[in-house]
């Protein structure tokens, strides 16, 4: 596992280290395809690593060797999770799997490796009383007892349980929090944290690591992280292919709402539910990130927008035709549509009614 980018994340960890001052509770902000999980996870071995100074990427010692592969006895993981009883000890092998084969991986690749189909992930109450009862034993071989949660903002109410833990923690125990949606977060939980802020990478940077880790040629690289957007999972992905389903489909529903016809939205709908809450929650935000660079297009059409080929056709078509308010219109009807599947809203009822008034916002343009 390498870090790269976050360079100035990377300098403060280490200048905590340095002069230790490690909080009881660091909060990494920021997409995990920027490396935050990545960063979380080397800044915990950093901890553990006896070596002066701490964490060098060559370090060979046998704490280093223990948290790279995950089984260091004193770093502790916590993630969400499918199941409504379920902790994440129970999926220990999954997760191990998945870090060794890409830790910059997206929520809803791990959901999908767990078998999500219309299950929403959390982090449960059982998860909570489990992460009290193993920070309550000493520390085995580590100078630091450490809890590392990736995506904090699956817990939800649940994190009312851990405020009294993170705010007067046992000695020697550290959390180390990786989260994307900090807006989703207990303010109460936010406020007992030290936060450091990623960013997407610069283009430069995933080009270069698409070049010295995935065998891409200079030309190649430098396309995919332009179209990635400073997000090296997106990038990976696209190391595969560049077509994307999420496209397809946005377009397909976006010529029937624009067409209108009651039975084809009724059979699109009944196609949409059986995509599973995680899946229909991929494709709706994919939907507001072409929708954002529809606006940056609006405003400049020579700009460079980061859309593929074929999207960007349809981009450039719908610039023409769509106003400021058609498109804020659109983006907002499609965020309140996230908001409610988060919810657990039917489905096929949701996507229907969400049809149907985009219909209805396109009707007076034809």
């Amino acid at each position: 596992m390498v870090v790269f980018g976050q360079d100035d994340a990377q300098a403060y960890l280490r200048q905590l280290l340095q002069q230790e001052r490690i909080p009881h509770a660091l909060l990494l902000a920021g997409k995990t395809g920027w490396g935050t999980l990545v960063l979380a996870l080397e800044f915990a071995r950093w901890l553990q690593c006896p070596s002066t100074p701490a964490g060098l990427p060559d370090c060979s010692c046998k704490a280093c060797q223990k948290a790279r592969q995950w089984v260091h006895p004193d770093i502790h993981f916590s993630y969400p999770v499918v199941g409504a009883n379920a902790v994440s000890t129970d999926y220990l092998p999954e997760w191990r799997k998945a870090m060794g084969e890409n830790p910059w991986l997206s929520a809803h690749e791990w959901f999908q490796r767990l078998g999500a189909e219309n299950k929403q992930g959390n982090i449960t109450k059982e998860e909570c009383i489990a992460i009290v009862r193993k920070l309550s034993l000493k520390a085995f071989e580590g100078p630091y007892r450490i809890l590392l949660m990736w995506l904090p903002e699956y817990l939800g109410k649940e994190g009312n349980r851990l405020l009294k833990l993170i705010e007067e923690p046992p000695e020697q125990t550290v959390f180390v929090l990786a989260a994307e949606n900090t807006d989703a977060m207990l303010p109460t939980l936010l406020s007992r944290c030290q936060i450091v802020k990623t960013y997407p990478l610069p283009d430069e940077t995933v080009a270069e690591a698409l070049q010295s880790h995935q065998g891409l040629d200079a030309e190649r690289a430098r396309q995919i992280a332009f179209l990635a957007n400073g997000d090296y999972h997106l990038a990976l992905q696209m190391t595969q292919t560049l077509d994307s389903d999420d496209a397809r489909l946005l377009v397909e529903w976006l010529r029937q709402c624009w067409r209108g016809n009651g039975t084809d939205l009724v059979r699109w709908a009944e196609q949409f539910a059986q995509l599973g809450r995680e899946n229909q929650k991929q494709f709706l935000g994919y939907a507001l990130h072409f929708l954002r660079e529809l606006l940056a297009l609006k405003v400049n059409p020579t700009l460079s927008v980061r859309l593929r080929p074929a999207e960007l056709e349809t981009a450039r078509k719908m610039a023409n035709l769509f106003a400021w308010e058609h498109i804020t219109q659109l983006a907002a009807r499609i965020n309140d549509s996230i908001f409610h599947i988060e919810r657990n809203a039917n489905p096929k009822a949701l996507i229907l009614d969400a049809s149907i008034s985009i219909h209805r916002l396109f009707k007076p343009l034809r």
